[in-house]
């Protein structure tokens, strides 16, 4: 049976290189130490869990092989060169073989429970998605029973409205897809405030 893997996209957590349109309105050292405190939350939360095998997929590459704010007891992936897509779609060819299921460190929206609904949804879907409030999405997952399409991820407009549907298009017809609960994402302070007072 093939191991199930959950790979958690992570940047370090350097003042003015992650979250910047959330430092924009909160400063950026504020924003940098909520990432931080929120993707080791959540790395925490998964690798705790015997259903998959947690991998931390980094950047900058050797920096986040390197770095010791992740925990030293998970494989590190470097994300390598190109856009989002062309790193996603690179953790999807390169792994070893079995389902894998791609998540970003900054949504506090995400529980095991989700992960798991996502592995479960691939024994019957080629693939299966997570899709945010924003038009994007929170989660990709791949059955992998079949070779990942050349062009998948090719020439998606991110971080706007188009790219989920954007993504969709890069699948093959034929592929059967699977969409699990919607996640917001947290780019802004006053996304980050509705999220809180929601919970």
């Amino acid at each position: 049976m093939f191991t199930r893997r959950l790979v958690i996209f992570v940047k370090e957590p350097v003042p003015g290189r992650v979250k910047t349109r959330l430092g924009r309105d909160m400063g950026m050292t504020a924003s940098a130490r909520w990432f931080r405190h929120q993707a080791l939350r959540l790395i925490g939360s998964m690798a705790r869990d015997g259903r998959w095998q947690t991998v931390l997929a980094v950047s900058p590459d050797r920096a986040g092989v390197e770095s010791r704010v992740w925990p030293e007891n998970l494989s590190r992936w470097p994300q390598g060169r190109g856009d989002l897509g062309a790193r996603m779609s690179r953790v999807f060819r390169d792994l070893p073989p079995g389902p894998v299921v791609i998540v970003g460190a900054d949504i506090p929206g995400i529980t095991p429970d989700l992960i798991d609904s996502a592995f479960r949804a691939l024994g019957d879907h080629d693939a299966a998605f997570g899709p945010a409030e924003d038009g994007g999405y929170w989660l990709v997952g791949l059955k992998r029973a079949r070779q990942t399409p050349p062009g998948f991820m090719h020439g998606v407009r991110w971080s706007s409205d188009d790219t989920f549907a954007d993504t969709i298009a890069t699948l093959p017809a034929d592929w059967h897809v699977a969409r699990i609960d919607p996640l917001p994402d947290i780019d802004t302070l006053a996304d980050l405030r509705a999220w809180e007072g929601g919970r």
